[in-house]
């Protein structure tokens, strides 16, 4: 699970380059004084489940006690003394501003579990684990947009060929579901999204109502290709064990402004479009709404790639 965490976390700090100590920490850190005892020490991580504690003088750091730490205390018959005899005090910190790939090189560098965020008066701010970077990417960052430089990394390199919601490889020619989406008739819009799901319910047996989700989300990013883009596009569809993944692909306008655009009501369609009904500014919110995980990655003239996620559950 360790190894997993760190291949995961190696993978995704190009897309999370910038974010910070102080977006990814616990802050109201369970804490200890210097002058309790080791045993006060013990029964406060057996009673918050947790294994090691900042221990705090004046709202300072001033060291770090952990289980290693109780059990040395025991075997020396010396659980009744201070928890500054037993603390660790060479503390590796890190800065509130420190990024992401810095924060990644303390934790390999260094191999601890965790390590505090401290100001520059060495008062704590909060802490961080592995499980905490994870964490923060998962719920702070739902819908990452990326932009400048980091779009050119996408729609220009390597990371075509990777997920954006993970950073792992993909295999778009073993896809379990692929399909072309043709732009030049509108009236063909969401013919791959029923498809899709006609497939997922005979072919996978997934929960109805997941199938249901994913063909609406599925439905209006095929059909912001078609009104939108000016160029055809592609369906991806992966299944997994607890999660589908849906990658739509196209390489025509793109978007100037992903931000904007995913404004409800906002729209760039023709009044032709309008008039048949489709244009009506709620293809991305509604991706978002029906999605578990969405990311979006667009560049004008270089095209969208539109990754979403959903967790799912077969039926018995």
């Amino acid at each position: 699970m360790k190894a997993a965490i760190d291949k995961l976390i190696d993978q995704m700090q190009l897309l999370f380059k910038d974010l910070l100590a102080k977006d990814i920490m616990i802050p109201n850190v369970i804490s200890i004084s210097s002058d309790r005892t080791m045993e006060q020490a013990k029964e406060l991580m057996r009673l918050k489940k947790i294994s090691g504690l900042p221990v705090l003088d004046d709202g300072k750091l001033v060291g770090l006690v952990s289980i290693e730490d109780i059990i040395k205390a025991l075997e020396n018959r010396e659980i009744l003394q201070p928890v500054k005899k037993h603390m660790s005090k060479k503390l590796k910190v890190i800065s509130p501003d420190a990024t992401l790939p810095k924060i990644f090189e303390q934790f390999t560098r260094h191999g601890f579990g965790r390590f505090p965020v401290v100001d520059s008066d060495n008062k704590l701010l909060g802490i961080i684990t592995k499980e905490d970077i994870l964490r923060s990417i998962l719920e702070q960052f739902r819908v990452l947009y990326v932009r400048d430089k980091r779009m050119s990394d996408v729609l220009d390199g390597d990371a075509l060929n990777r997920s954006l919601i993970t950073g792992e490889e993909i295999n778009k020619p073993g896809a379990d579901f692929v399909f072309p989406i043709d732009y030049t008739d509108v009236s063909l819009s969401g013919i791959g999204a029923a498809r899709l799901k006609d497939y997922l319910l005979k072919k996978r047996m997934l929960v109805e109502d997941i199938v249901r989700k994913i063909a609406i989300a599925t439905y209006e990013a095929e059909t912001n290709v078609v009104i939108h883009s000016g160029s055809s596009g592609t369906i991806y569809c992966f299944v997994h064990d607890d999660y589908v993944r849906i990658r739509i692909e196209d390489h025509g306008k793109g978007i100037s402004d992903v931000e904007v655009a995913m404004t409800e009501g906002f729209s760039t369609a023709t009044d032709q479009i309008r008039e048949m009904g489709f244009g009506a500014g709620m293809g991305l919110p509604n991706i978002q709404r029906y999605s578990d995980k969405m990311v979006i990655v667009s560049e004008v003239d270089k095209g969208v790639v539109l990754e979403m996620q959903f967790f799912i559950k077969k039926e018995d």
